[in-house]
């Protein structure tokens, strides 16, 4: 499996380019899960909080479009993951479908809407898990991965791989010259490791590189396994992290003893009173 981190822009065709040479390297590879970034069709927004440098953003494409149709001739045998905006009639997702050569098996709609995202896209309302030829996957999207009840959520539905594709940035306010020393990565870091530990679960983390408007994208694809331990990573350049995993076994070594999921209380999991 592998994860991708690339530069990204808003020209459809150029995109593709980037895909089908990404999806040939992981090819070569032996690669059967892949996990292309963010918005890695048609690009991401140009800015999350300066409207002087927005533009119309990305195309808006449908599900059953010929793009993602053009997706699923260039996956073939591999299960590729790739972002893209979703048309649904006149509302628009900030979206990712996972696809194989057989057709659309699974599309998650951005539920976690950061900083003005909401001005651009209309919001997700649910996570779930699918079946795969690799695998049972659950989906999310950069900001969905800050909240624990979204990993949590497709665990509980028999999630064994979550892939979360972004376009992670670097800080804002206080950037720093050297990104691997970015705040705003350090995050992106441990929101990956924590949420494979907590649940126990193996981990592909794409990210956007390079830069788009004005956002300075902090790379760092990855793969994490259960124990939250990183098997591979890019850096904050682009470039595949790839690794090689049973993932059958890896999570039941992981969940033989201490078993995060088995071991829930959740009738204890609600916000209730102090008495005095």
């Amino acid at each position: 499996m592998a994860a991708v981190a690339a530069e990204i822009g808003r020209d459809l065709e150029e995109d593709f380019v980037i895909a089908e040479r990404l999806i040939k390297e992981a090819r070569s590879e032996g690669v059967r899960l892949l996990a292309l970034p963010e918005a890695c069709l048609g690009g991401y927004l140009l800015s999350l909080d300066d409207d002087t440098v927005l533009d119309a953003g990305p195309p808006a494409l449908a599900l059953d479009g010929p793009e993602i149709r053009r997706l699923i001739a260039l996956a073939g045998e591999m299960t590729v993951v790739a972002g893209y905006c979703e048309a649904d009639a006149d509302t628009r997702y900030n979206s990712v479908v996972c696809v194989s050569g057989d057709g659309v098996l699974g599309n998650h709609r951005k539920v976690h809407q950061p900083l003005g995202e909401d001005s651009s896209y209309a919001s997700g309302d649910r996570f779930h898990a699918f079946d795969t030829p690799v695998g049972r996957i659950g989906m999310m999207i950069c900001y969905d991965k800050a909240f624990p009840e979204s990993a949590r959520a497709l665990a509980l539905d028999g999630a064994q791989i979550g892939v979360c594709v972004s376009a992670w940035p670097g800080s804002r306010t206080n950037a720093t010259a050297d990104l691997a020393e970015d705040r705003w990565k350090r995050r992106f870091d441990l929101f990956d490791r924590a949420r494979a530990l907590e649940n126990q679960m193996v981990w592909l983390s794409a990210n956007q590189a390079g830069t788009f408007g004005s956002l300075r994208f902090v790379g760092s694809a990855k793969v994490v396994d259960p124990g939250g331990d990183i098997l591979a990573d890019t850096g904050v350049g682009s470039g595949i992290a790839l690794a090689e995993l049973d993932v059958a076994r890896a999570l039941e070594t992981a969940r033989r003893s201490m078993g995060h999921l088995r071991d829930r209380r959740p009738e204890t999991y609600t916000v209730g009173t102090v008495s005095a």
